[in-house]
């Protein structure tokens, strides 16, 4: 056999063969079942595990608020597409389900199973119209030893519905051991979702109504008469009954107390079930920090930013590829589709790099690598300069204040544009001094009246603007830069 392998790789290629040579003996090998070798009781366990359902929870519905959009590759460039035929299909995929509910059963089957399907409605041009979303227990993956995969079958109530591969869009976890579907997590965290349901149904059964352990016994040693007996359990009930935990005092013979209740170290167990939990979540990519009970503020911001870079975005990033390999080959070529991207960013490190950049840039340049704007007329020079377009009577017409001044001529001959600059200037001074003491609102200040050049120098010194006092020098500096 070695003598065989020698003389083979003694002839050595000279370029890349046309495909691959072990696919073939892969789709042979991968025998065709009519049951998916999947979990089955997956939609058990997320009914049934409060932390298998907080997990997938999280994700499905952070994931299915991030937007998706297309774009058009131009060389090393991305051209957004507004409104693009494949954003329309996703926003409302079928009759029956909105483009909110697609994503949350897309990335929930993800989470379940390890498999999710989308099954392609096309029209007669051949495009897609209307998405369904397929449970993955019922879709089982016929392989072809010369198409890999040959399609798909659906079963459901005994009914066998055959399913081309191209009207099938196939999502899928790696599994190591499986070269056609995916691995649950839900498999992996196998041992620590039965514990922890164990746990919770001895903690049901041990404090539930039919449970028939009493908390104490009440020897009376020596014996008493019937009369007695039934006095002493009278007072007992009446004076330690409903609750009440006092010292009891009893008339008549020898009494002891025996008690049989629970201890502290007896009900530890919830220790155990805090362990499962949080191995739970870590499965599932989720940080304790984002439910624990003890976790302060700042614990749960940096959680929250782990849970999107590390959990939500990558999972993102596989489905957008996906759809970029196989939907948009229907709307042309050259097309991409991308979520939006939800990591957070270091704001010190931002602004000084923006900060590093002014002498370097024109203002176009730092519109388009910073804040992803398109270049406008004014744009050719740096920040701080007066804008190129002016006509050529207005050119010169500055002073040495640090923002430009432009004329009143420039928006207009009439009193009136001045005073609805000023008013907008100072619409935005208090928006944004109310915006310094919420530091969650992310909303933009809405630009009307503000000519281009001074909005965006505006927006470039509220960047460097840390607290009250300089927010208000951009202002000040902003109306010294409009001269009568």
């Amino acid at each position: 056999m070695f003598t065989w392998l020698n003389q083979f790789f003694s002839n050595r290629r000279r370029q890349l063969r046309p495909r691959a040579p072990h696919l073939e003996s892969v789709a042979a090998s991968s025998r065709f079942q009519l049951s998916p070798p999947i979990e089955l009781n997956t939609a058990r366990v997320y009914d049934q595990s409060p932390w298998v359902y907080v997990a997938i929870n999280r994700i499905v519905e952070a994931g299915a608020l991030v937007p998706l959009r297309v774009f058009r590759l131009d060389g090393e460039k991305r051209i957004g597409i507004a409104n693009h035929p494949l954003e329309q299909l996703l926003s409302r995929p079928n009759p029956l389900t909105s483009g909110f509910e697609l994503f949350e059963q897309t990335i929930g089957s993800l989470e379940l199973h390890g498999n999710a399907y989308w099954f392609l409605a096309g029209d007669a041009r051949g495009a897609p119209r209307e998405i369904w979303v397929l449970r993955p227990d019922r879709v089982s993956i016929v392989p072809d030893a010369r198409r890999i995969v040959a399609g798909y079958v659906y079963e459901i109530d005994g009914q066998f519905i055959p399913l081309d591969a191209v009207e099938v869009v196939h999502f899928r976890r790696w599994h190591p051991g499986n070269d056609f579907y995916g691995l649950s997590p839900i498999a992996a965290a196998r041992g620590a979702v039965a514990s922890d349901r164990h746990m919770s149904d001895w903690n049901r059964n041990t404090f539930g109504q039919d449970q028939g352990v009493p908390a104490g016994v009440v020897n009376i040693r020596d014996f008493v008469s019937d009369t007695d007996y039934e006095r002493i359990k009278r007072e007992w009930r009446q004076q330690y009954g409903a609750g009440a935990r006092k010292t009891a005092f009893l008339r008549g013979g020898a009494v002891e107390w025996q008690h049989i209740g629970l201890s502290h170290t007896d009900l530890d167990f919830l220790q155990g079930r805090k362990a499962q939990r949080d191995e739970i979540l870590n499965i599932f990519g989720i940080p304790v920090g984002l439910v624990s009970e003890n976790a302060t503020e700042a614990n749960a911001k940096v959680a929250e930013r782990q849970f999107i870079e590390r959990t939500l975005y990558p999972k993102l990033v596989r489905l957008a590829q996906k759809i970029s390999q196989e939907l948009l080959p229907f709307y042309g070529a050259d097309l991409i589709a991308e979520f939006d991207d939800i990591r957070p960013t270091d704001t010190e490190a931002r602004l000084a790099e923006i900060r590093a950049a002014y002498p370097l840039l024109s203002i176009n340049e730092l519109r388009a690598t910073y804040f992803q704007l398109p270049p406008v007329a004014w744009g050719e020079g740096p920040v701080g300069n007066p804008p190129l377009n002016l006509p050529p009577s207005r050119q010169g017409e500055t002073s040495n204040h640090p923002h430009h001044k432009i004329p009143l001529s420039y928006w207009g001959e009439t009193s009136s544009a001045k005073s609805a600059v000023e008013t907008e200037l100072a619409q935005w001074e208090r928006f944004a001094l109310n915006r310094l003491d919420k530091p969650e609102q992310t909303r933009p200040f809405e630009v009307i009246a503000l000519p281009d050049e001074l909005a965006f120098e505006v927006s470039a010194g509220l960047l460097f603007a840390r607290d009250r006092e300089a927010v208000k020098s951009v202002f000040a500096g902003a109306r010294a830069g409009i001269s009568a």
